[in-house]
């Protein structure tokens, strides 16, 4: 009997597969932290045979390599992708034998790259399985502008092509596994659904029931801005990355925390909004664990800028490791646990307000404030608040000089990207509201809204 095991990273929005007939098994683009994929093999006493890609992966630091050295497995990248590695080259059509009872047989899907492989897994007794990696996901496709606007045109294309060979080559019945889709920025739009066929996907997908001409276009329209690390992604791929360092960073005591702050190093408080809101040492920047950390925190820091951790245990630190060493974030500078009362040295933390769009709305109607909309382009172009100041959260860092003066009122569509702002505006010395909501509310609450056409 085939087990197929998804290996989600939510914080990513990815997904890796662990594929295994009882006796060997394959997996499809694993994750940095190989330590799952090994306890899987371990847990079911399996040997991992072959480690595929179906890309040089845009938006994390691949474990392939490090995968296959750990276990003397069979590497298979593209042939035509210049990696720097020893690695099996495989190309359209290759077919590749794990064990006695699984066959893989690679597909090319350019779209979301120009080397996309999809690969498809037959075995006795089953309809088949396809990975389809960035290529048909979900009700979506993977995005084709990553590569740049040089390549869009072509690779959007190529993205449709490749979603109808998938549909005409392959049966309804074979099941798709794709890796983005869950809320990476890699894809167009975020899965439709937790299971697909290719036959549902004929009815429901987007790049199958649309003609060409309306699936670039729909598609290209609804592409923003996805994260700055992703530039640093590809080129690590190709290199060949090793496997990470998961040690315990080095102890900071409060005194280091504030040489650290003062020499505008990045410390960072992994707690949830509602604890950092309530009381934090003054000058971190608050990334709560309990949204998308890596994404934004990769999104906004300097390359190459010393990290500090702040966790409330030392497996909340461990926890922030592992999602940083994913994004090619090695090694925090240092760590310290506990809480704010712990880390300022025995000064009064620092604090901020949080407030509902209900009292925003009502505070407006008394004095005036700053509304700052730190959603992303196409958010704010479908709704936002009359009268609000707009700057993406991505771009606050460096325009924190155009946000007007006065109290600033910080929102977004649910709360988590409002408090990363608001610890950057808090930090700047600011006086800042942070408005933890759901955008909906506003509307409900009688703020005016202006409105896409």
């Amino acid at each position: 009997m085939i087990e197929i095991v998804p290996i989600d990273t939510p914080s990513l929005g990815d997904r890796s597969y662990f594929v295994t007939d009882g006796e060997v098994a394959f997996v499809i683009d694993p994750q940095r932290d190989i330590d799952r994929v090994l306890a899987l093999a371990e847990e079911r006493q399996v040997t991992v045979a072959d480690v595929f890609e179906t890309h040089i992966h845009n938006d994390y630091v691949t474990g392939g390599l490090a995968l296959a050295r750990a276990t003397a497995a069979a590497y298979h990248v593209n042939a035509a992708d210049p990696v720097a590695f020893e690695h099996d080259a495989v190309s359209d059509g290759d077919v590749i034998e794990v064990g006695a009872r699984m066959r893989v047989r690679a597909l090319a899907t350019p779209g979301h790259t120009f080397t996309h492989l999809a690969y498809v897994l037959e075995a006795p007794g089953r309809p088949p399985a396809v990975f389809t990696g960035g290529s048909l996901l979900y009700g979506s496709t993977g995005r084709p502008d990553l590569l740049g606007p040089a390549s869009t045109h072509d690779l959007v294309a190529a993205q449709y092509d490749s979603a109808h060979r998938l549909a005409r080559e392959l049966p309804d019945d074979a099941e798709i596994f794709p890796t983005h889709g869950f809320g990476s920025f890699c894809s167009a739009t975020q899965a439709q659904a937790e299971a697909s066929t290719i036959g549902q996907e004929k009815r429901a997908n987007p790049a199958l029931t649309l003609d060409e001409k309306d699936y670039v276009e729909t598609l290209l329209a609804g592409l923003d801005a996805y994260p700055a690390y992703y530039a640093h992604m590809g080129p690590a791929n190709s290199a060949g990355p090793g496997a990470p360092d998961l040690s315990e960073p080095p102890r900071a005591d409060a005194a280091e925390l504030r040489r650290r702050i003062e020499a505008g190093e990045w410390v960072v408080d992994l707690r949830t909004r509602t604890a950092f809101a309530a009381g934090h040492l003054a000058g971190t920047l608050n990334f709560g664990l309990d949204g998308s950390f890596a994404t934004y925190l990769g999104w906004l820091v300097p390359r190459g800028t010393p990290l500090t951790l702040l966790g409330e245990t030392p497996e909340d630190v461990a926890a922030a490791q592992r999602e940083l060493v994913r994004i090619g974030i090695d090694r925090p500078a240092a760590s310290a646990t506990g809480g704010p009362e712990r880390w300022t040295g025995g000064e009064r933390p620092a604090s901020f307000p949080r407030a509902s769009f209900g009292e925003l709305a009502a505070v407006r109607h008394h004095r005036p404030v700053v509304v700052l909309d730190v959603r992303r382009d196409l958010e704010w172009d479908e709704s936002h608040i009359d009268g609000a100041v707009h700057i993406p959260l991505q771009d606050l860092p460096r325009r924190l000089d155009e946000v007007p003066d006065g109290e600033v009122w910080v929102h977004c569509q649910g709360g988590y990207r409002a408090a990363v702002a608001a610890s950057f505006l808090a930090a700047a010395g600011r006086r800042v509201v942070a408005v933890d909501d759901e955008y909906g509310a506003g509307v409900r609450a009688g703020l005016p809204v202006v409105a896409a056409a």
